[in-house]
């Protein structure tokens, strides 16, 4: 795997994971906001270590990782489907919890009967449907956004990041306040920090900066109290995985965040594609919750600051169940679980 950097800024023509020269590119999330690096990533392996770091992350952008990551194992094992599998199969488990790397994965999959260019081309299906499902999907939540607050402009709060950076053009949750924002109905995002990996303050600020809606980072802990002090007007978030009934699973913090917005009766509106929607699990609480690394926790940006061996019960998502869940919109429907 190789990477190239130039800049720090977000091209707008830019993926954020597409493929090229016979090789997935990706944009490395990692190095945002300091740096923006384009990962060339060769094998499945790298492909599978690019995910676990979180270099590309967001269930819509691992499901296009998961047909890409298909694509090139059948190039590189033509008439091996066995082998092919065997990887691919690595591959979905990379991470658990978000359903849709499994999605992009049996996608591809089941063109590989047809050969590796029919895998390739679905593979490039699943990116170029992207951009549109999640701008369908986000002005829906707009519309429903502005049916559901009177206030004008909107004071919105987000967690985790859910733009263009979580998938694979666009956006979800920030795609929606990219659709307000262009008719003047945003006063500012809250964006929650999102411990521990800051991908609030690291991309999803990064983001509202690039596009230019007004914008304030705030601890997770402050999420509750910025609602208590009518600062609030929606809590709009993404989703990694949605049960047949409308529990949602998504970053961790995202549970507390439904908890307070039911307690102060702010609308709390989950956006994200229907690949991300697992008819297979009607309970939330038969998802897989990803347990991440305690160094996660216990130290920051390499240096420790807790008690060297100090246990940590670090899980990567929550699951929010649905009846405190406003509304689910996806590109086909609004969903009120």
């Amino acid at each position: 795997m190789t990477a190239t950097t130039g800049g720090t800024a977000l091209r707008t023509t830019d993926r954020t994971i597409d493929w090229a020269d016979g090789m997935i590119v990706a944009i490395d999330q990692c190095a945002l906001p300091r740096d923006y690096r384009l990962l060339r990533i060769q094998t499945v392996d790298e492909l599978i270590e690019t995910i676990a770091r979180l270099a590309v992350r967001g269930a819509p952008a691992l499901g296009a990782a998961g047909a890409l990551g298909v694509a090139l194992l059948a190039r590189q094992h033509p008439g091996d489907n066995e082998t092919v599998r065997f990887h691919a199969e690595r591959l979905a488990a990379a991470r658990p919890t978000a359903v849709n790397l499994r999605w992009g994965v049996q996608r591809a999959l089941a063109l590989l009967g047809d050969g590796p260019q029919a895998v390739l081309g679905e593979a490039l299906a699943v990116l170029d449907e992207d951009e549109r499902v999640n701008r369908e999907a986000s002005l829906r939540a707009a519309e429903l956004i502005r049916s559901l607050c009177t206030r004008r402009p909107l004071r919105l709060l987000t967690h985790c990041n859910a733009g263009r950076l979580a998938t694979v053009a666009w956006g979800t949750a920030l795609g929606a306040v990219w659709h307000l924002a262009a008719t003047g109905d945003v006063e500012y995002v809250l964006a929650d920090e999102t411990r521990p990996l800051l991908q609030g303050a690291r991309l999803t600020a990064y983001e509202l900066a690039e596009a230019g809606v007004a914008y304030r980072i705030l601890p997770d802990a402050a999420a509750a109290t910025a609602m208590s002090l009518e600062l609030v007007d929606c809590v709009v978030v993404g989703a990694d995985r949605i049960t047949r009934r409308g529990d949602v699973a998504n970053k961790i913090g995202t549970y507390p965040l439904a908890l307070a917005a039911a307690r102060h009766d702010v609308p709390f509106v989950v956006v994200a594609p229907e690949s991300t929607v697992d008819n297979a699990i009607a309970d939330g609480r038969d998802i897989v919750i990803e347990q991440r690394d305690a160094a996660e926790v216990t130290t920051f940006a390499g240096v420790a600051v807790a008690p060297v061996g100090a246990p940590a019960f670090n899980p990567a998502f929550d699951v929010t169940p649905a009846d405190l869940v406003t509304a689910i919109v996806t590109q086909d429907r609004v969903w009120r679980p």
